[in-house]
């Protein structure tokens, strides 16, 4: 990552990794301090919480509704808190201390392989499930076999923070465990297409965040989703059938001893054989089952079915 001078993204990255140094077990003890905060008395985006939830699951009572918006806040107060502690995982030492916490645990890393394997290139479909701040240690998560790409070949796509310095401080968080490892493929979603035909020839693995809220009106597929209809960008399906891409699902799970297990599904081992929109519908039908199943796991403070 080429480095830019912003004092205040200097300032920002020395406190994020100052703090990000203390015990993971410190950072969730003020992870149930922050959920207080977020959910009793800042009431952090509660109406949008609360009208997310209730149009997603109509079948539930406004009281069976209350606990999963708790553990909501509970779980967002985490992704802050775990991230700030990732943010301090860089070089060998640092790497060594991310694998020790198995934070994180892939439990299929030879269908990853595999995937990646069966063509040049791998597309990878995720959404807002899990913690996904910690995506840039995924080469780090199996415990298994050794996963087959190396830090080099991953490309993540992000929007950019309104706030320069926040970004710049931001993105040196989310790449502490590759940021000595020849990792380059932090990429703003508004270059993806290009970075993607420059590097056509190359081993790569693309991550997209492929549930946020369409930024433009092209290129967006309608989907059933959570009881309603819900526009879905398809940049990540398009950019993979047009290289022919094998593509796959990125499951991002909770898992009850305050870990988290990711896995890979499946939705396509040649994309230019199938097409965008049955891309997407695969990916979609994936993810609402994983809510359903762990229904506080989710970012419902997004804004996702908003209306221009």
């Amino acid at each position: 990552m080429k480095k830019e001078k912003n004092f205040g993204a200097w300032l920002l990255s020395g406190m994020l990794r100052l703090l990000g140094n203390l015990p993971l077990g410190f950072h969730h003890g003020c992870a149930k301090v922050l959920a207080w905060l977020l959910g009793k008395v800042l009431h952090y985006r509660e109406d949008v919480v609360l009208i997310n939830l209730t149009r997603s699951f109509p079948e539930k009572t406004y009281e069976e509704l209350v606990p999963v918006k708790k553990r909501f806040y509970q779980h967002l107060a985490g992704v802050f808190a775990e991230s700030v502690w990732f943010g301090a995982c860089r070089g060998k030492r640092g790497r060594r201390r991310l694998v020790k916490s198995h934070i994180v645990e892939f439990s299929n890393p030879e269908e990853l392989n595999r995937l990646f394997g069966a063509s040049r290139q791998l597309m990878l479909m995720e959404a807002h499930t899990g913690n996904w701040e910690l995506i840039g240690g995924i080469v780090n998560y199996s415990y298994t076999v050794p996963m087959t790409l190396k830090p080099s070949e991953v490309a993540i796509t992000y929007m950019p923070l309104s706030s320069k310095a926040w970004d710049i401080a931001m993105a040196r968080n989310r790449q502490a465990p590759v940021l000595d490892q020849g990792f380059e493929g932090y990429v703003p979603s508004a270059h993806i297409m290009r970075y993607a035909l420059e590097h056509r020839e190359e081993k790569r693995v693309y991550i997209f965040q492929a549930d946020q809220y369409p930024y433009y009106d092209t290129g967006v597929v309608e989907v059933p989703f959570l009881n309603q209809p819900t526009k879905m960008m398809q940049g990540a399906a398009k950019l993979a059938c047009k290289l022919d891409m094998s593509v796959g699902y990125l499951r991002f799970r909770y898992r009850e001893d305050g870990g988290y297990e990711m896995c890979v599904v499946p939705l396509a081992d040649h994309a230019s054989q199938t097409t965008p929109e049955e891309l997407v519908n695969r990916y979609s039908k994936l993810l609402e089952e994983d809510i359903r199943e762990q229904p506080w796991n989710y970012l419902w403070s997004h804004k996702r079915w908003k209306i221009r």
